[in-house]
């Protein structure tokens, strides 16, 4: 990848963080590492996907340990994210397994729905998360595949119904569940998700992954609230869009970092440290997509630019726009924002061209990245934790 990406980022630049004030969280009652072999199980077989739904393979051990042959990102496979995860793509085949396995039915009617939501993840990236923050610390083994499959059921879930609030039709090249089913259908599959992964998570021999889980999970959902709550607000403040993206985007993230750490035997202050990580990092995503959204390309995005904007949702950009505009500005701005939402973008775009907001986003972004690159310098220095530092390099230079 060059070190620029569409949305400007360099690699290696330097920046303060500004006002990045959150510690990583860790503290909590000692316990072993987890140890055990990772096993595969046959799936049962589905009924066919809907039209332009691309199958799963049939025979899970047809999954290679290549990281490349892992789910990859939607343009034709494309290996950014996933030739990282090559210090743990063992594990992250036994977490695709696993996560085929749990998400069947023995109603042959559901099986095709389970299997379909298998694919609307993409990047896997907290799963990953979990087994290199786990590889960084020490010795990973079963409980890290079940709660990678945990983490990313939960996500899958956030995503399956976001699709309906947001009303979308494709997800990573595949049509939503709300466009190939419904939204009713949508809201019971995220709800089976929800409930499916704390299951899972029950199954573990400490109740401390579902409590950690489902806190995380609550702080996603409370972030998705406020977030649809504050549509069309004008006068949404910076650390309101802080507080809200660190709950909807980086608090899985900052779990799954943890809940890897902690199953791998690292004690309060790694825990702590890789809680930093994830959280630094699941900002540093959001505000790289708050880019993408308004400055990305198309065909790489792989949506309308301005969505955010059509959809009322009040991101970085806008949020600097309007705060370094005069009252004459901030007026015509929600006048803009009150007219037919799919002129917004075409109606602010010479606006948003003359203010500093797309420097502005890219210098927290980076901040971000800084913060998230230092909480893991002081691990050992290891092929896990170089592809931590290497996803956080990522987040800000991807141009998807």
């Amino acid at each position: 990848m060059d070190s620029t990406s569409l949305i400007g980022f360099r690699r290696g630049s330097e920046t303060s963080p500004g006002d990045l004030d959150r510690t990583g969280r860790g503290n909590s009652e000692s316990g072993a590492p987890a140890s055990g072999r990772i096993a595969a199980d046959l799936p049962v077989g589905a009924k066919p996907l809907p039209a332009g739904a691309k199958p799963l393979p049939a025979d899970p051990k047809s999954l290679p340990a290549d990281p490349k042959s892992l789910p990859a990102d939607p343009k034709s496979g494309s290996p950014s994210f996933l030739s990282f995860y090559a210090p743990v793509a063992e594990p992250m085949a036994s977490v695709e397994t696993r996560l085929r396995r749990e998400l069947q039915s023995r109603y042959e009617s559901i099986t095709p729905l389970l299997q379909h939501g298998t694919q609307l993840g993409g990047k896997r990236l907290r799963p990953a998360l979990v087994l290199l923050s786990g590889a960084a610390v020490g010795p990973i083994g079963d409980d890290h595949v079940v709660l990678g499959t945990v983490v990313e059921m939960v996500h899958t879930a956030t995503l399956v119904h976001d699709d309906v609030l947001d009303g979308a039709t494709t997800r990573r090249h595949h049509p939503t569940v709300n466009a190939a089913w419904s939204e009713d259908v949508s809201i019971l599959l995220g709800d089976y998700l929800f409930a499916q992964s704390f299951r899972l998570a029950a199954t573990l021999d400490s109740t401390e992954a579902c409590r950690w889980i489902g806190e995380a999970a609550r702080r996603v959902c409370e972030g998705e609230l406020r977030q649809l709550l504050h549509r069309d607000v004008i006068g949404l403040d910076e650390a309101t869009y802080f507080e809200m993206i660190r709950g909807k985007t980086a608090e899985l993230c900052q779990v799954a970092c943890r809940l890897g750490a902690r199953h791998s035997g690292g004690d309060d202050a790694t825990l702590a440290a890789v809680a930093t990580y994830g959280d630094a990092l699941g900002i540093a995503f959001q505000i790289a997509d708050d880019l993408l959204d308004l400055w990305g390309d198309r065909g790489s995005v792989g949506k309308t630019l301005g969505t955010d904007l059509q959809q009322g949702k009040m991101t970085l950009p806008i949020i600097r726009l309007l705060e370094t505009s005069d009252a004459a500005g901030r007026r015509e701005i929600a006048r803009i924002m009150a007219g037919p939402p799919e002129q917004r973008w075409t109606r602010l775009r010479s606006r948003f061209a003359e203010s500093d907001a797309a420097d502005y986003t890219r210098r927290v972004a980076v901040g971000y990245r800084d913060k998230a690159l230092a909480a893991v310098g002081g691990l050992p220095d290891t092929p896990a934790r170089n592809s931590l530092i290497a996803l956080a390099e990522l987040a800000i230079t991807r141009d998807v």
